[in-house]
């Protein structure tokens, strides 16, 4: 066959390709698009619109502040309204010690509460990355199992065992290890309790994940050269399985931190922290303009560091490559 009859049979085989080709570009922008979209909906709209509200004043009125940035007179409505922006909001946070308490007090609770999480969920995931494989998928549903039962309902579950008069205390009474009751209910150790308890699962999984894949060969080549247990663990598993360490503790810290139902059933109505402060401000005193200058810092102090973050890690491997 000549070349002319080769190129003229190719001809319509590179013209029916075409066709698959934009297919498969359009699939390809469509899975990238997903995730944004998803951001866009549920992230930055909801965003926009708390930051909005935290722009306006309390008003006597459902919802209870004078809406601005509106469009509803038009593009010079719209530019009049920019213009009446008042920041009086974040101005009143940092006049009231109340509110920087509350973030200080919530971040350390959460990040006790983390510490916490880690020393108790990286044995837990190291003893299930180290056990048969067969065993691994059972282990992993018994951690994912408090799953299926609701949040709330574990969480009153803990105050039957925690009160004066609980399952714990009535323990303890009849071994004769205590002679009295412990006051654990509405203290801060029970919110890292209930916190621990409630987020461990989102310690271990990421842990569990970052072990699994750890060749352990290279412990037993550590023992081979003489290197003891612990010194092996620090110098090669511990550091092996930093991202699991660093996905868990984010896992862990962010929800923490802005948490309400546990505080308010473990902690007693005592105790500070910036959940209760935005229930509070939403509802009880239905100022929603503060409360969402509240919410808009909170999210700030959580996701700026986590940015700053991300970014110098990239950094560090594009360095490293």
């Amino acid at each position: 066959m000549t070349d002319a009859a080769l190129s003229v049979s190719a001809a319509p085989d590179a013209r029916s390709s075409l066709p698959v080709r934009a297919l498969r570009a359009v699939a390809s922008r469509l899975v990238i698009i997903v995730p944004y979209a998803w951001l866009l909906v549920f992230f930055l709209i909801p965003f926009v619109i708390v930051f909005k509200i935290s722009l306006s004043q309390t008003a006597i009125a459902m919802p209870p502040y004078t809406p601005v940035l509106g469009f509803g007179e038009g593009i010079g409505g719209f530019w009049s309204q920019l213009k009446e922006l008042s920041f009086e909001n974040y101005l009143w946070l940092t006049d009231d010690p109340l509110y920087f308490n509350a973030y200080l007090s919530s971040v350390w609770i959460a990040g006790i509460s983390t510490i916490l999480a880690l020393a108790v969920g990286y044995p837990i995931a190291y003893g299930m990355a180290r056990a048969p494989t067969a065993l691994r998928p059972t282990l992993l549903m018994l951690v994912i199992l408090p799953f299926w039962t609701s949040f709330l309902i574990r969480v009153y579950a803990w105050i039957g065992i925690l009160k004066p008069e609980g399952l714990l205390n009535q323990l303890l009474l009849s071994t004769g290890i205590i002679h009295q009751p412990l006051v654990i209910l509405n203290t801060h150790t029970a919110i890292f309790i209930g916190i621990v308890y409630s987020y461990l699962p989102f310690m271990i999984l990421p842990l569990y994940s970052s072990l699994e894949k750890m060749d352990y060969s290279l412990i037993e080549a550590a023992q081979d050269l003489g290197c003891p247990p612990t010194s092996a663990f620090w110098k090669i598993t511990f550091p092996l399985s930093l991202p699991g360490v660093i996905a868990g503790c984010m896992l862990v810290f962010i929800p923490a931190v802005g948490e309400f139902v546990i505080p308010d059933l473990l902690g007693g109505s005592q105790t500070l922290m910036i959940g209760r402060t935005l229930w509070n401000e939403f509802f009880a005193n239905r100022d929603w303009p503060v409360s969402s200058a509240v919410a808009v810092i909170l999210l700030l102090l959580l996701i700026v560091p986590i940015m700053i973050f991300q970014s110098a890690q990239a950094r560090a491997q594009e360095q490293s490559k």
